[in-house]
């Protein structure tokens, strides 16, 4: 391979982040991380030197301080090729496997998404989301490109820095919670705070400084009896202190009600003991009595994370003592096998489990990807619930067997409910709690042993959520109330239209709008809904309806030709017409909206003046059948400026993006302008209705031309039309 000139900087980084990868990877890998970096070099012919080390930081990141391998270093390099189309998929393949292809796929979905709009935006959050649950790697890379950004933000416009901050907060910050991460968590929360709050940091981290030297010289004296005990009885282990985080102070200083002075335990003692195996939590423990020997532990502030880890993989016996001076001392007590994953999270279970995910870790990203398998459920609350399910409080249950849950604080009997099976949530009336019984309500506490109670004849309501707290249970929740609406909906559909049938009434479309206007109903399935739960009256209904065709009595005028003007328009639905015919009140049938250039035709209704139809309107042959002498001839007159407002109905296979991609094919044409769009999804497939504003029949036709060549739409076609 020709020799690379290589700026020294670069030089140095590289040789760097090989260093810091031949602790985790063997020479073989070595030289595939090589071949990365030498891709980028010769066909990345757009890549600058800068962000060539900006590749290198982050690789830096990923391996010192996030602990992963050869896989993700290799994605890290080649993320910028792929971004830019330079290099193609079966390249990657060839060289550098499946896995580093699959990895690089969801990293550059992410960029396509940042890319469209902001993050926080629904449709693009829950697309981010299915991206970081494809496989955790993709998430960490993602977090270490974003630490990298936050460490540099002070380069970045005050627009670019506060989007970041609003970011970091919203998504990064309870992922790398999420995952474990804690040193990268504990700085993206200053780094956010720093541009946030910047008078409080700054304020706050003067106080620090000013009051280090103090700090320092109180720990050497607090440590001193614990490390020469520790000594004297053999056990080997090292000892770190840190100050406690901007961040994390500020938290107490806001909860306490406090000032700086009066935060005592800004600052935590860890020690790291030199133990593996089955000897871990004994040992542990042993160290544990001797500091209790030394200084008064409080007993409410122990916290026994060795015995039943958090779900992030967290392990550690912590608890807080009074030290010299009557000062409450955090300390933290964990072998070098807990330190480490404390400090990398998930990365580092695979380090100790034999190189495979953890199993929790899988069990979290299932329980993602089933969350997001449900359409119905917005992207907000969906945000707003894995953030409660991200909080640092935890609760620790058991099922009637002895298995342990773990869920978090909070978290109710109905929560436990769903969390053992879907079905066992979805029929719980309640359960019993250390032998009592319990409504689904009950907020579960650490220990308390759970059994369900089902019946076969519940079933989930509304109000249910505002009783579950977790992701799982408030999605399934939702999902069943759509789908019950949906079933509710068709039931009240049929019921409608036997009951029509009978009547010997048609029941069409214009007399559904009729009845959403008579009780207030915005959508129709809402009215079909609330005729399926007897809401209204059947009667009153009929009566309704036919008092509205009563209307329509017979007063034959002459047949003559009414020429309709496109021209100026009164509002939405009332034009003027050609002054031969003057005086004439007419609109535009709803069930059809005719479009300039359609044939049409006028049925002369009582109180609405002329109704102006396409001819191919199904109401309209209706009408031509059953009252021939109210029709009147119609014709457009000359083009003019006007739009018109007509419906679209759309089918095809569902398609996550297809609102998206629909709104792009309307925007591209200037002659069009998009007034509404729903789509509804079942079973693999949607279906919805479009409002568009044309000028004339030509540009609809073009317009449905254009939507039918979207991938996934299998028909286009005018809304309450004989099928064209």
């Amino acid at each position: 391979m020709p020799e690379i000139n290589i700026s020294r900087e670069i030089q140095t980084k590289y040789r760097a982040l090989l260093k810091s990868c031949r602790n985790i990877i063997t020479t073989e890998d070595i030289q595939l991380v090589r071949k990365a970096f030498d891709t980028v070099r010769e066909q990345g012919q757009n890549v600058t030197d800068q962000e060539l080390i900006r590749l290198l930081d982050i690789g830096l990141i990923v391996t010192s301080e996030i602990g992963l391998g050869r896989t993700s270093v290799i994605c890290v390099m080649l993320h910028r090729l792929v971004e830019t189309g330079s290099i193609e998929d079966e390249a990657i393949r060839s060289v550098f496997g499946e896995k580093v292809l699959q990895i690089l796929s969801g990293l550059r979905s992410i960029s396509r998404i940042y890319a469209e709009h902001p993050v926080v935006d629904s449709d693009n959050f829950r697309k981010l989301l299915l991206s970081f649950a494809e496989d955790v790697r993709v998430q960490l890379i993602f977090l270490a490109e974003k630490l990298y950004d936050l460490r540099r933000a002070d380069m970045f416009s005050v627009e670019a820095r506060k989007k970041l901050v609003q970011e970091t907060d919203y998504i990064y910050i309870p992922f790398a919670h999420r995952l474990g991460l804690y040193n990268i968590k504990s700085e993206m929360e200053d780094r956010a705070l720093r541009y946030r709050e910047p008078e409080i940091y700054e304020q706050i981290s003067r106080k620090l400084e000013g009051t280090r030297e103090a700090r320092e010289k109180y720990i050497a004296n607090f440590i001193a009896p614990i490390v020469e005990e520790f000594n004297n009885r053999g056990i080997k282990f090292k000892v770190k202190w840190r100050t406690k985080t901007i961040a994390s102070i500020l938290n107490k200083m806001r909860k306490k009600q406090v000032e700086f002075e009066e935060i005592y335990d800004i600052f935590a003692v860890r020690f790291i003991l030199d133990s593996l195996g089955a000897e871990e939590k004994a040992d542990c423990w042993r160290a544990y009595s001797i500091v209790a020997d030394k200084y008064t532990p409080n007993p409410q502030r122990l916290r026994d994370w060795i015995s039943v880890p958090k779900s992030n993989g967290y392990e550690s016996l912590q608890t807080t003592v009074l030290g010299p001076g009557n000062r409450w001392v955090e300390v933290q007590i964990r072998t070098e096998r807990m330190d480490e994953i404390a400090e990398k999270g998930f990365a580092a279970h695979w380090k100790y489990k034999g190189g495979t995910a953890d199993k929790m870790l899988e069990d979290w990203l299932a329980e993602l990807r089933d969350i997001l398998e449900s359409p119905e459920v917005g992207a907000v609350d969906l945000l707003d619930d894995i953030k409660i399910n991200l909080q640092d409080k935890e609760v620790h249950v058991f099922t009637p067997a002895g298995d342990l849950k773990t869920l978090p604080a909070g978290a109710t009997l109905l929560d436990f409910a769903y969390a053992i099976h879907t079905e066992v949530g979805s029929k719980c009336v309640g359960g019993k709690v250390n032998q009592r019984n319990e409504t689904l309500r009950y907020v579960l506490k650490n220990g308390d042993q759970v059994a369900v109670l089902t019946s076969n004849n519940q079933q989930p309501n509304a109000d249910w959520l505002n009783v579950a707290v977790t992701s799982k249970a408030r999605n399934k929740i939702r999902q069943f109330l759509t789908e019950h609406s949906r079933a509710q909906a068709t039931m009240g559909k049929e019921m409608l239209s036997r009951r029509f049938k009978n009547w010997k009434i048609d029941l069409t479309d214009e007399v559904i709008h009729s009845l959403q206007q008579r009780y207030k109903y915005k959508f129709a399935i809402d009215l079909y809904q609330a005729i399926a739960e007897e809401k209204l009256d059947m009667a009153d209904i009929k009566d309704f309806v036919t008092k509205e065709k009563e209307n329509v009595h017979a007063t034959p005028p002459a047949q003559e030709e009414i020429r309709v003007l496109p021209g100026r328009a009164v509002n939405e639905d009332v034009l003027l017409i050609d002054r031969n015919v003057d005086n004439v009140v007419y609109k535009f049938a709803r069930c059809c909206n005719p479009v300039f250039g359609d044939d049409i035709l006028g049925f002369v209704s009582i109180g609405e003046g002329i109704k102006i139809h396409r001819k191919q309107c199904k109401n309209a042959l209706d009408l031509q059948r059953r009252y021939p002498y109210r029709i009147v001839q119609a014709q457009w007159t000359n083009e003019g400026v006007s739009s018109y407002q007509t419906v679209l109905s759309i089918l095809g296979r569902e398609d996550a993006g297809i609102v998206s991609k629909i709104s792009e094919a309307i925007a591209k044409d200037p002659k069009v302008t998009l007034r509404g769009l729903s789509i509804n999804s079942n079973e693999g497939t949607f279906d919805g209705q479009i409002t568009v504003l044309v000028g004339n029949t030509d540009h609809l036709s073009q317009l449905i031309s254009r939507l039918k060549r979207i991938p996934g739409v299998l028909r286009v076609f005018r809304h309450d039309s004989v099928k064209e």
